[in-house]
C-alpha cells in the first residue's frame, strides 16, 4: 500500500484588471488571461464576466509585489497594460462583513459599487473626496478600498472614476455589490 501525499490547497486571490473591455479599450479574451496566469504556475484560474475579474491561487501574499508582477506577466505575454488590484480570500470577505451599506446591498446591490485602490485611502484624501463634492452619492472609506452608493445612477453620476483617482492620488477599480459577491462565491467554490 502506498501512502498518498496530499499537498494542501494555496491560498485563492481574487484579482481586478483595471479598464479591460470597457468601451473597446483593453481588450483581452479571458480564456487567454487564463492561460498565459496559469502557464506562469497560478493554480486554478478562474474568470468571471468579460471585464477583468480573476481568481487564482498563489502562495505569494496579495500585496503590490504581487500585483506588479502580474502586470508584468500581462505586458510581456498579451500586451496588456493595466493596473492590477488583488485581494486575498479572506481580505474580500471582511470587506463583505463590514459593508457600511447592508440595507442597500440587499435593495440596490446594482448601485453599491465597491472600488478598489491601489494605495489605501488616506484619511485626510478621503475627507476632501467627500467635502469637496455634493452630489447624492454616499461614499464610506475601508482599508483598500471605498465603497460608493450611487442611489441615483453610476452613469449620470458626476462621482467619476477620474474624479476620485485625483483626490485620492492613487487608481482605482469598480465593481457593482452582485459582482462583489460573485466573486466571493466563486473564490469559496
Amino acid at each position: 500500500m502506498h501512502a498518498v501525499r496530499v499537498e494542501p490547497a494555496l491560498p485563492t486571490n481574487i484579482v481586478l484588471l483595471r479598464a479591460v473591455n470597457v468601451a473597446g479599450t483593453g481588450l483581452v479574451a479571458m480564456a487567454d488571461l487564463r492561460a498565459t496566469l496559469a502557464a506562469e504556475g497560478f493554480g486554478r484560474v478562474r474568470t468571471l464576466l468579460q471585464s477583468g475579474n480573476l481568481l487564482l491561487d498563489t502562495d505569494a501574499p496579495a500585496d503590490r509585489a504581487l500585483e506588479r508582477r502580474l502586470e508584468g506577466i500581462l505586458q510581456d505575454r498579451l500586451g496588456l497594460a493595466t493596473t492590477i488590484f488583488v485581494r486575498s480570500l479572506p481580505e474580500w470577505q471582511a470587506l463583505i462583513a463590514e459593508n457600511p451599506f447592508p440595507a442597500e446591498a440587499r435593495e440596490d446591490p446594482s448601485h453599491l459599487v465597491v472600488l478598489a485602490a491601489a494605495a489605501p485611502p488616506q484619511p485626510d484624501a478621503v475627507a476632501r473626496l467627500i467635502g469637496g463634492y455634493d452630489g447624492p452619492e454616499r461614499i464610506i472609506a475601508g482599508s483598500r478600498h471605498l465603497v460608493v452608493h450611487y442611489r441615483e445612477g453610476i452613469g449620470r453620476s458626476k462621482l467619476t472614476n477620474s474624479r476620485i483617482e485625483k483626490v485620492l492620488g492613487s487608481p482605482v477599480t469598480g465593481r457593482n455589490w452582485n459582482t462583489v459577491l460573485k466573486l466571493r462565491d466563486l473564490a469559496q467554490a
